[in-house]
């Protein structure tokens, strides 16, 4: 069994891939990442992304859109909102609907920096759980101090 995260997808070596370079960073999100696509003709299509990365990622959907449309990708990664135009890849059959992969097109610094630390914020999530249950219980009890001081 493997030591890393099962949220995070670790790329292959420099060696695999012609010119050196690092596969991008992916993350597992099993559908917990809503998306809505806007079509060339402004018809909209609701989806869950299952993974994520700066270069594409793997979407769940109701019905497979055609290989190599060109569309508007938007979703919420912790704050961050991205609106980014991409490419539909060829899709794969899954037991309740359709797993399409998708590519990013012409993905700006700024975004694909923005993309990077929400992808990194929610893999930290994943992995510290416990900071955030013991914040809610401290808020909670402090709610609770201050309910009994004013009775």
């Amino acid at each position: 069994m493997s030591q890393t995260p099962e949220s995070v997808a670790q790329g292959p070596s420099p060696a695999g891939i012609p010119g050196g370079k690092d596969r991008p960073f992916r993350v597992k999100l099993r559908g917990s990442v809503l998306t809505l696509m806007r079509l060339p003709n402004r018809r909209q299509i609701r989806g869950k992304l299952h993974q994520l990365s700066t270069s594409g990622g793997l979407m769940h959907l109701e019905k497979p859109l055609d290989e190599k449309l060109q569309l508007e990708v938007i979703f919420h990664l912790g704050e961050t909102t991205i609106r980014q135009k991409a490419e539909m890849m060829f899709p794969m059959w899954a037991t309740q609907g359709w797993l399409q992969p998708f590519r990013f097109i012409d993905l700006p610094e700024a975004t694909k920096t923005a993309l990077e630390v929400g992808l990194q914020q929610f893999v930290q999530r994943l992995q510290d759980p416990g900071s955030q249950a013991s914040s809610q219980a401290i808020s909670q009890t402090n709610s609770q101090v201050a309910a009994t001081a004013t009775s």
